[in-house]
């Protein structure tokens, strides 16, 4: 099945509609500039204008050649390439529009990988916008749409030749054949996930992360990048399970991923379902200029190899001058072919439809085309999807340690992703050549014949070339020299756990060393290498190795190891002994749990941190310390107790779960056996809400927001305000117990379905237990999903008109299996409960 390098196509003008009947649609009267750009304002930007200002983007002329990244020879080379052509192009031709934007104090994020500036902005300034003969057009900022797979089912893990289980799509495809026959496992390869965010803290994912070090320590510089402004500077942090679901399948441990030796990052394409078109855009560029958190320090060093694509975007207008430029840096672009086959032939989603995307389509255990699985012919007539791999009901990781099933071409390009990666790691000198890859990868596929689409039984439009084999792929890259290198890393003669062996290559080899201190780096090209061994607390070491063809190379070291302190003390929270309280110290691994005394104990060696304490629940503050190690050193912490601004403070415990007696019908509005203070009133009645939230004023369907918001609910309790589903099995109960004037009315919502994220299936059960002395307390029982642990809820109370709350978490995993939470009123606060 030898075929030709894809066809390449010149990016296609865009067609200018016009799109005014008359001017003043969109421009005030007397409007200057007016005429001369009006037909390059699309029509929805027109429609939003209306409302005064709009966000859009100005696409303006040309494109910079990449010949001379095409031409460099090292990934770093065609990286700084590929930005240095583009971004002095976008400079040239964005000057004037920038200009203008900064004059006129507008808002405008300019872009380099696609010549466009995203602006926000009035009617007027607009229409000048738009009088600019270097502005092509104006347009509205697309919605990229995250896949929607199905939940599966299980399927039979593989057993037999491989050493432990895995699952039956890592088998179907051979990669434990590449493991165990060319003891290859992807190591010296880097993969970027262009996604939701992935859990980066996951026991499959973790190790894998490029961020990591041996010693656990995390750093998200270069290895992590967000646009949304809620997880730009924090690390990976989200609601949304598809990004780690992906991510394990390329590289996750235990059997789950394909390559389990490559070291992954991530670019949050998109927070939450959906998103504008800007996030893919910014990410896009990202990949070819790692930046440290603040968008700072380009390393071209630190480019990927492979980016892995999940998403789909309405319109095709510019991303395709994303995919040539990440060819160009040498950034294989593999897109899932999208999950719209029920709409028939051509149903390729974009960018998967670009003849320059490599793109996949997915299959079940029995090889039957996966449900929804899109189909070609692609554009100009390509044959889409190139190949296919398994995508249904694949078992794969899932945020918070959890594991998932899930169906679509999502699940299947992951693991052409790994394939890629077991390759570029067998044969380093075919890293980067993207034509040479993609025939390997369609000559070695196993035919798949299919007459639906067009095509022909070996290179079809409904499974492309045929289902991908991993092995036989790595069997046919080139044949490189390559050679070893081990060694052992020691302090003071001892075996040193846990230390980080670096060698300088292009492609960043990071390896920590095992219990016996050893290490092992594998097919390495011939050369000499300089290694650096680190580790907290010791001092570096350095040597230099010559690694031959064929033949395993030793370097030995030995680090000094550093003066070191003991710090000590305990840990209070409203003056009382905080026990299961964390003491961090950022930069390092060091991290103590204090004791059932509040008591901490931690070793550094000699010089000034910062320590960071945070309670054992959201109920306490948080503080942060300095403190110097010269010797051993005590450092008590005193955590203050949150309370709202009327006082209310909270306490998490263990207290038993207590159920309702009665079902409660709907419309579920009940009356108290009791008057009951809350936030200064007094109150006999309550309305109950499927979706977790009780009222003491009125039924509300309003979505579900943070806390101290003063829409409605409000004057209510949320025990779990989510998207929850009172089904047939599960149903809401309520109850009295105990006699005046200690008696309690409990609300329960039993074993309901958490309905966000959409494919979850999680269920819990959680009671309010409304005391006549005022006193509230939340109960949870069967929190053991991904879902339930808080992730998608508000918990807390609020006042009546949302000007003073207590907010004991948002979006965050705050709760556990058969944890209480009790709120209670005291002395009036400094709002610390928000």
């Amino acid at each position: 099945m030898s075929h030709p390098p894809y066809r390449r196509r010149p990016a296609l003008g865009r067609l200018i509609v016009g799109v005014l009947a008359t001017l003043s649609l969109v421009l005030p009267e007397g409007t200057a500039h007016a005429e001369p750009g009006n037909e390059k304002i699309d029509k929805a930007v027109v429609a939003d204008l209306k409302d005064g200002k709009a966000s859009y983007l100005v696409r303006l002329k040309g494109e910079a050649s990449l010949a001379t990244a095409r031409a460099a020879t090292t990934k770093a080379a065609k990286a700084k390439a590929v930005h240095d052509a583009k971004s002095a192009h976008a400079n040239r031709s964005q000057a004037g529009l920038r200009r203008l934007l900064t004059e006129r104090k507008a808002e405008h994020t300019p872009f380099w990988i696609v010549n466009a500036v995203k602006v926000t902005a009035d009617a007027e300034l607009t229409s000048e916008i738009a009088a600019l003969p270097e502005v092509t057009a104006i347009d509205p900022i697309d919605t990229i749409e995250m896949p929607e797979p199905r939940p599966g089912k299980a399927q039979p893990q593989a057993k037999g030749k491989v050493a432990n289980a895995v699952e039956w799509n890592i088998d179907r495809v051979k990669a434990p054949q590449v493991w165990n026959e060319l003891n290859d496992r992807g190591e010296g390869v880097v993969v970027a996930i262009i996604d939701s965010w992935p859990d980066f803290d996951h026991p499959a994912l973790a190790a894998q992360y490029r961020g990591r070090h041996a010693d656990g320590r995390v750093d998200h510089n270069y290895n992590w990048f967000d646009p949304h402004p809620e997880c730009a500077t924090l690390g990976p942090c989200g609601t949304e399970e598809h990004g780690t679901h992906v991510t394990g399948t390329v590289a996750g441990a235990n059997g789950i991923g394909v390559a389990p030796g490559v070291k992954w990052i991530a670019a949050r394409g998109c927070a939450h379902e959906r998103c504008d078109e800007t996030s893919v855009i910014a990410a896009g560029q990202w990949l070819i200029e790692p930046t440290d958190l603040n968008g700072q320090n380009v390393r071209y060093d630190l480019v990927p190899d492979i980016v892995n694509n999940s998403w789909r975007i309405p319109s095709d207008k510019s991303y395709e001058h994303i995919v040539d430029s990440w060819i160009a840096a040498g950034i294989f672009p593999m897109f899932a072919n999208g999950n719209g086959g029920e709409m028939g032939c051509g149903s390729s989603d974009t960018p998967a439809v670009y003849p320059q995307s490599y793109s996949t389509g997915s299959f079940d255990i029995n090889g039957d085309l996966g449900r929804g699985s899109a189909t070609g012919p692609g554009r100009d007539g390509d044959i889409k999807p190139n190949i296919s791999a398994p995508g249904v009901n694949i078992r794969s990781s899932a945020p918070y340690g959890d594991y998932r099933l899930m169906s679509g071409t999502s699940m299947a390009s992951p693991h052409v992703v790994g394939a890629v990666a077991l390759m570029w790691s067998a044969a380093p000198s075919l890293r980067g050549d993207i034509d040479a890859t993609r025939r390997l990868l369609d000559d070695t596929a196993i035919d798949m014949p299919a007459s639906d689409c067009g095509g022909t039984p070996d290179d079809n439009n409904v499974f492309g070339e045929g289902a991908l084999d991993a092995y036989a792929a790595v069997r046919a890259v080139p044949d490189d020299a390559l050679g070893d290198l081990r060694g052992t890393v020691t302090s003071g003669g001892r075996p040193l756990r846990d230390a980080e062996v670096r060698v300088t290559t292009s492609s960043g080899h990071k390896v920590g060393t095992a219990a016996d201190g050893g290490y092992s780096l594998l097919r390495l090209p011939p050369g000499r290498y300089e290694i650096t061994a680190s580790k907290f607390g010791h001092r570096s070491a350095t040597r230099t190795v010559t690694v031959v063809d064929g033949q395993v190379a030793t370097g030995n070291l030995d680090l000094l190891r550093l003066p070191h302190g003991t710090v000590t003390g305990t840990v209070t929270a409203g003056g009382a002994a905080e026990a299961g309280a964390t003491v961090l110290v950022p930069g390092t691994p060091a991290k103590a749990v204090t004791d059932t005394s509040g008591r901490y104990q931690i070793t550094l060696p000699h010089g000034s941190y910062r320590l960071e304490t945070s309670g054992a629940s959201h109920c306490v503050t948080t503080a942060a310390h300095q403190v110097t190690v010269a010797g051993n050193v005590t450092r008590n912490v005193g955590l203050d107790v949150r309370r709202d601004t009327f006082g209310y403070t909270c306490e998490a415990g263990t207290e038993p779960y207590v159920a309702g007696t009665d079902r409660l019908s709907f419309p579920m509005q009940a009356r108290l056996p009791f008057a009951m203070p809350f936030y200064g009133g007094t109150y006999s009645e309550v309305w109950i809400e499927p979706n977790g939230v009780i009222s003491f004023e009125t039924v509300s369907n309003n979505g579900r927001t943070p806390l101290l918001n003063p829409a409605l609910p409000n004057l209510a309790l949320y025990p779990y305000w989510a998207t929850l589903n009172v089904d047939a099995e599960s149903d809401i109960y309520a109850g009295t117990f105990g006699t005046a004037p200690n008696r309690t009315f409990v609300v329960e919502w039993r074993n309901v379905r958490i309905d966000d994220p959409a494919d979850s299936t999680d269920r819990l059960s959680f009671s309010v237990l409304l005391g006549e002395d005022g006193t509230i307390s939340y109960r949870y029982k069967d929190v053991d999903g991904t879902s339930d642990h808080g992730v998608s809820a508000t918990i807390g109370i609020e006042n009546a008109d949302g000007t003073d709350a207590f907010q004991y978490s948002h979006d965050t995993p705050s709760i556990k299996n058969g944890q209480s939470l009790t709120f209670t009123a005291g002395p009036p606060g400094t709002a610390h409960g928000r």
